[in-house]
């Protein structure tokens, strides 16, 4: 690990940024750096415009992403080299408010099945029989999978708040076939080094791949999952404070 990581790293951690948002924004100036094959605090404010362009026009990646990334690399120039000019936030534009597209038991079906065995689908099956965001998939432990309550602990979610959500004897049963084949401690899905958690990029990929592989066109990403836990749960009848309570929602008006 360079000392400019390690020094971005300690910066975002005294300002106690969420897990996810410190993944990003490294992951951000990396892609900044390898794109000029410069260290990242050699580059200068107007080659990440330029960079910026690029995403947006050249490689079309959407305006949330690419205002993701500008947060990224304001914060490694203005906070951890010290520039006090470095402004990349995007100007607001405004979103037409869509409904998300939801999967089918079908399509979901499909999904795992294109999924690699093991910890790959495992994950996705999680993320949905859940509802979890990705943050809280890759930071569950083996102690949070509770068979004998049939519940699934989430430890300091989103808002710093623990809650409990279902468990399936289908997951269950993926669950158990995963850990004797992989044994995983402490975390229930570790990286490659099995000492830290799974990469949120990665498991993004994950779901891309599977996706891919099944034939699925509909517009989303991973959280499209818990998208489809929430509607899924709806369309059978459950109420609304109880998906509400499911999800960690701290209003109803989310939910």
């Amino acid at each position: 690990m360079t000392v400019l990581r390690q020094r971005m790293i300690r910066d975002m951690q005294l300002r106690r940024l969420a897990p996810g948002t410190q993944e990003v924004y490294l992951h951000a100036v990396t892609g900044l750096a390898k794109y000029y094959n410069l260290s990242p605090d050699l580059i200068t404010d107007k080659q990440a415009q330029d960079y910026l362009l690029h995403l947006l026009y050249e490689r079309k990646l959407a305006w949330s992403t690419c205002d993701v990334q500008a947060s990224g690399w304001e914060f490694f120039f203005r906070v951890t080299c010290g520039r006090t000019l470095s402004q990349f936030q995007l100007p607001p534009r405004r979103h037409a408010q869509r409904l998300p597209d939801i999967l089918s038991a079908q399509e979901l079906e499909r999904l795992f099945a294109a999924a690699t065995p093991g910890k790959h689908r495992a994950m996705l099956m999680t993320a949905y029989s859940g509802g979890l965001r990705l943050s809280e998939v890759v930071h569950l432990k083996v102690t949070d999978i509770d068979s004998q309550r049939m519940l699934i602990r989430i430890t300091q979610g989103k808002g710093n708040k623990d809650r409990d959500t279902l468990l399936s004897e289908r997951l269950l049963a993926e669950l158990r076939a995963y850990w004797k084949q992989d044994r995983p401690a402490p975390w229930l899905f570790p990286g490659p080094d099995r000492q830290t958690p799974y990469k949120y990029h990665s498991l993004r990929r994950v779901f891309a791949r599977a996706k891919r592989k099944a034939g699925i066109h509909k517009r989303g990403g991973l959280h499209s999952l818990r998208h489809c836990f929430g509607t899924h749960l709806l369309e059978a009848g459950e109420d609304l404070r109880t998906i509400q309570l499911l999800m960690g929602h701290r209003s109803i008006q989310t939910t």
